[in-house]
Parts: C-alpha cells; structure tokens; sequence
C-alpha cells in the first residue's frame, strides 16, 4: 500500500523479543517506517527489531510510559504515529489507517484491541477502545496506562489488534511493575477514578479480590457518567464482588445497574453467574427463585448479541458461552432437549466466531 502521509509505527519495547517481529510484520505494510524505542533490553530485541527493518533508538527506562511514548514521539517526529505494543499485531483493518489520516482535520484515532486472558480455566477475549493514532502534536500524560491528551475529536477506525499480554505467563513479568507506578501515580492523585479501576484491574489480575472490589468501589464512586471504562469497571466490579464472598452486595448493586446496561450482554452474562452461585449457596430455594433467574439472564444475553462497542465486552457473552451455559444449566434441570438445543446453537455460534472452525 502506497503511504503518502508520513504515517510511522512506534513501538516501545523492553525484552519483547518472543513478539516484536509479529507486532512490527503486521503493521508493516500500513505505515511508511517503523521506530523502536528501546528501553533496556538484554534478549535480542534490538537485533530482531532492526531485521524487521525498524529504526531502533535506546534510552533508560525511567519508570514513566508517558515519558517513554512521548519521548517516541519526538524521536519519530511524524506527521502521524500508530502506536502498537510489542505483544499486540494488527489482526485486521490496516487499511483504515490510509482512509484515517487523510480524512480532513487532525483527529484521535481509536482502535479496538481484542486481550486474551484466562478465567475460570479458559482462554478468553475481550475488547478494549484505545486511542493509537495521533496527529502531530499530541501527547501523553499519566505513568502507566497512559492517556492521550488532546482536545481533538476521537473517531473509531476498523483497525482490530490482538493482545497476548494478558496470559498467565506474561503477566507474571508485569507482576510488581505496575503497581508500583500505579500506587505513585495514586499518591498524587488520591481520587482519580481512573486510576483507582486501573488498580482494580491489577489486583484483580493477580487473584487479589477483596483489594480490587475495594478500589472498583472507591472508582464508581467517583465515575463520570460519560466514562469510556464505565462499563468494564461495573461488570468487573460485580465479578469480584461475587467471586471474594460478597454476593449479596453484588446482587443489589446489580439490580440498581439493570436500567444503565439493560443493553449489556456482559452485564447480564454476569448477573446470571451471581444467581447461579446464589442458587449453590441457597440450594433449598434455589429451583423457585434463583435459577429462573440464571435462566433469564443468559437468555437476555442471547437476544441482546454480540456488542463489541462496549468497552471490556468479552467475545461470546452475547452468543456461543451463554449458549454454552445454557445448556449446561437445562442439563442439570433434567430438560435434555433444551440442553441439546442450545448445546448445539452454542457450537454453531463459536464456529460462526471463530471464521467456521470449532477447533477451540
């Protein structure tokens, strides 16, 4: 593709040389040059960085991403940055990024980055909105999960990126990082509610519930209305509240959510796993009174579908897991045509997602 903007890739990278040369062939042939900031790497980075043909500078790590994503900026000093992760990969969409920048007036450019992560035994997907392409002149702000700072409009492109830097493994090398940078950036602003859901998800990552309802609590408190995170803290918030021993709370937290996220398939995905554990715990009332209640939910996810614009949506909880978790539950009820029904439309629905293959 014939680039005549000066549109470059700018890729902050620390010992990513398991995923580098994936990240920068992807997004190769959709901008003009690749620059590399290197800050410290011992593992080949650099070497591979260069093969792949990018322009690889090296400066100490300094405990700021803003720092470092800015300090990329002036290195490259494009008309137009795309900024990828070294564990992220352009899955599709490359295109949109020619139509992008030269669309009339400087704009932000949001693209939707599918993580994988682990829960409850399985691999997982779920999107999150993040702003990557920037004009000339923005910048970044905040130590770690930096935001773009910019008083421009935010348009969503079609680009998709994956993520794997969610998995067991390299969460384990991010493990203390970012906390760290996390609890400074809370000691100097102690009610950001950003911050503080951002610390939500760190505990929350490493198994640490109790602590992550805490700061969930204290980020919804504070919460705008018009929050992009909104969504994902709310149904993340009553995940852990259920999960560390608090479900009361979480069902009467839910029941004041259902009017906001009435057209969540997540949000009702999730209620129907807080009635399913309220039915195991209260087994004697659980057939008249909690699990018509499971049986409701999973079914609203069904009619609602998939609503990848939401932020945090997790791949399936509109279509072939609750149809999944439908099955399952008609099976325990001893309503084995049902079961088979829906075990059979949940196959059909991962097939559709997953481009025709039932492999996962």
């Amino acid at each position: 593709m014939a680039v005549s903007v000066d549109l470059a890739l700018l890729v902050i990278a620390r010992n990513e040389a398991q995923g580098i040369a994936r990240c920068l062939e992807s997004a190769r042939p959709h901008v003009g040059r690749m620059v590399v900031l290197d800050t410290g790497s011992t593992d080949g980075t650099v070497e591979i960085a260069r093969a792949c043909g990018a322009q690889v500078h090296q400066e100490p790590w300094r405990d700021d991403f803003s720092w470092a994503r800015n300090r990329a900026l002036e290195l490259a000093d494009a008309d137009w940055s795309l900024f990828l992760d070294a564990d992220e990969w352009i899955e599709s969409g490359g295109e949109s990024l020619s139509q992008a920048v030269l669309a009339s007036g400087p704009r932000l450019g949001a693209v939707l980055v599918r993580s994988d992560f682990t829960q409850g035994g399985f691999v997982q997907q779920a999107g999150s909105w993040l702003t990557r392409l920037l004009p000339r002149g923005a910048r970044f702000q905040g130590r770690v999960h930096e935001q773009v700072v910019a008083d421009l409009p935010r348009q969503r492109l079609s680009l998709v990126v994956g993520h794997s830097g969610y998995q067991p493994q390299a969460m384990l090398a991010k493990r203390g990082r970012n906390r760290a940078l996390l609890l400074q950036e809370l000691a100097s602003q102690p009610e950001n509610p950003y911050v503080l859901y951002q610390l939500g998800k760190d505990c929350e990552v490493s198994g640490e519930l109790a602590p992550a309802c805490d700061h969930y609590l204290k980020a919804g408190a504070a919460c705008p209305e018009s929050a992009p995170y909104a969504h994902d803290l709310h149904v993340r918030l009553l995940y852990c509240l259920g999960k560390s021993g608090r479900l009361d709370d979480a069902l009467v937290l839910a029941a004041d959510m259902m009017e906001r996220w009435s057209a969540s398939p997540d949000f009702f995905f999730t209620v129907g796993n807080l009635f399913l554990d309220r039915a195991i715990a209260h087994p004697q009332t659980a057939s008249s009174e909690s699990l018509p209640m499971v049986e409701q939910a999973w079914l609203r996810c069904l009619t609602l579908g998939e609503c990848p614009d939401l932020e945090g949506s997790v791949v399936g909880r509109g279509s072939f897991l609750a149809a999944h978790n439908l099955a399952v539950l008609y099976e325990g009820l001893g309503r084995m045509d049902e079961a088979g029904r829906y075990a059979q439309l949940a196959a059909q629905m991962r097939a559709a997602q997953h481009g025709g293959s039932d492999s996962q």
